[in-house]
């Protein structure tokens, strides 16, 4: 008996998902080619780094237990995030070269040391905070990555942006001999109408003139400090959103008087349920359909043709991303389901040739990678640990006759050999045919007991810390014959 269409579909997504039984006996099969041996583009080794929101460092509004969004905001107030925490030191230093990014929707509020004497609820980084912000970055070997404030000004004022209060939080930087690598003015200034009103709403061409300001002025005291921005926030769909008024991306880069260093994005693949603009909302369907993740491609290629055009000196980055706007949805984006979006776009954004890959976040939020309650990792957090080491930053060209199959390949860190990552999004084993590629030594596969499971295993084990370290070693490492990947799961094959 024929099921009709719609129930067919259905069918066919609840098997996906693991909903309905499937038939285990019989494999699906992929073709998996090396295109070439040549490196075709190179990622920076900080290519996987990480964003702590200015709001949990200094206590703003959050997410955690939100059932809402306010002006783009949280609605609870977070106490400030202890970053003396030895536990975090762990997790951090085990994800290797990094950037850290502060940022964030509050840092165009915040007051830097002096909070304004008619404002007994403003938000303020005291320099107690700057001073142990900067402690766990040099003690943890990070590199600096820090939205300066923007401000909350009129239209007829942008172009004739000041940074009094930045140039105060520079001196003292500098007095104090702290490190600082990239800066970046404002958080997501296309977005300004929605977080901010529509009258703190700038233009391409005003902010390119602020922005020649603002280089001028950090480079008085970092002279080698990199400049990154617009970063603009990309919806689903939509990219830069409501046209002409927030697309300002290509008016700034052909404003721009200067060679800017990095040219960066934002980018959510979905939204959670709090947000109040959804174009794809998160859930077990969208998290594991391929054509959720095509909108990236799409937004990358136009983002690099205006960098090719206007900036072409310039590295392009994806300055923010994680699974979903507004702090990531609730028992989704902390699951093992959400490590399959964050697995491809890793692969992806190597592809096309982006330098730094910066996640939010590093803690904070469902979608942090680490539980700010009680500094556990989550399972993206495992699939983070082994990219970095086992993905390097030699990036090669590979493809697959599957789309539910998803696949990169990068040099191993040691240089010697390859590692093939392989994303499998059905719910059945796949068989994998090789060509171009030379003998299987590892093989590292992430699957969970269930999609929606808090715990993730590698090749069957369960990750963790032991007296403080977690080893490549600590899992068994198996070669395949006729080689093939677990359903729903996440895999990484080295090769001589």
């Amino acid at each position: 008996m024929r099921l009709p269409p719609v129930f067919a579909k259905l069918s066919s997504h609840l098997r996906i998902l693991g909903l309905l039984p499937t038939n285990k006996t019989k494999l699906h099969q992929a073709n998996v080619t090396l295109v070439s041996n040549e490196v075709v583009h190179q990622v920076a080794p900080e290519y996987l780094s990480f964003a702590i929101d200015i709001s949990v460092v200094v206590g703003g509004y959050w997410w955690e237990g939100s059932q809402g969004v306010r002006k783009g905001l949280g609605t609870l107030r977070v106490p400030p995030l202890d970053l003396r925490n030895k536990k975090l030191d762990r997790l951090v230093q085990a994800l290797g070269q990094s950037y850290v990014r502060v940022g964030g929707s509050e840092a165009d509020k915040i007051f830097y040391f002096n909070s304004p004497t008619d404002n007994e609820h403003a938000l303020v980084l005291t320099k107690t905070m700057w001073d142990q912000l900067h402690q766990f970055i040099q003690r943890n070997q990070l590199k600096f990555v820090f939205t300066c404030k923007y401000g909350l000004f009129s239209r007829k004022e942008h172009g004739d942006w000041q940074g009094d209060e930045v140039q105060q939080l520079l001196q003292y930087s500098i007095d104090q001999g702290y490190q600082i690598d990239v800066c970046e003015l404002g958080n997501e200034l296309n977005a300004y109408w929605a977080f901010h009103g529509v009258r703190s709403q700038p233009g391409g061409k005003n902010l390119a003139q602020d922005y020649a300001t603002f280089a001028e002025q950090i480079k008085c005291y970092y002279p080698q400090v990199k400049i990154m921005g617009p970063g603009s926030a990309y919806w689903p769909k939509l990219g830069e959103t409501l046209a002409p008024l927030s697309n300002l991306t290509k008016k700034f880069l052909a404003a721009l008087s200067f060679n800017i260093d990095i040219i960066d994005w934002h980018y959510y693949p979905f939204q959670s349920k709090r947000s109040p603009l959804r174009t794809r909302t998160a859930n077990l369907r969208t998290l594991l359909s391929p054509k959720s993740f095509s909108d990236f491609d799409k937004y990358s290629a136009k983002l690099k043709a205006w960098r090719d055009t206007y900036q072409p000196q310039a590295e392009f980055w994806t300055g923010e991303t994680g699974s979903a706007q507004c702090g990531g949805q609730p028992q989704l984006s902390d699951r093992f389901a959400s490590c399959f979006w964050w697995a491809d776009q890793l692969g992806r954004g190597a592809a096309h040739g982006q330098k730094v890959m910066i996640r939010q976040s590093l803690i904070g939020g469902d979608y942090g990678m680490i539980n700010r309650l009680t500094t556990k990792p989550r399972p993206d957090y495992w699939v983070s640990w082994l990219w970095v080491r086992l993905m390097g930053q030699g990036v090669f060209e590979v493809k697959t006759n599957v789309p539910r199959v998803r696949v990169y390949c990068h040099q191993h860190p040691d240089g010697n050999h390859k590692t093939l990552m392989l994303i499998n999004l059905i719910n059945r084993p796949v068989e994998i045919e090789l060509t171009g590629f030379a003998e299987l030594q590892q093989a590292f596969s992430v699957t969970a007991n269930k999609i929606t499971s808090k715990k993730v295993l590698i090749n069957g084990i369960k990750p963790r810390f032991k007296k403080g370290k977690v080893r490549l070693e600590d899992f068994q490492v198996k070669t395949q014959t006729n080689p093939e990947i677990p359903a729903l799961s996440i895999n990484f094959w080295c090769f001589s």
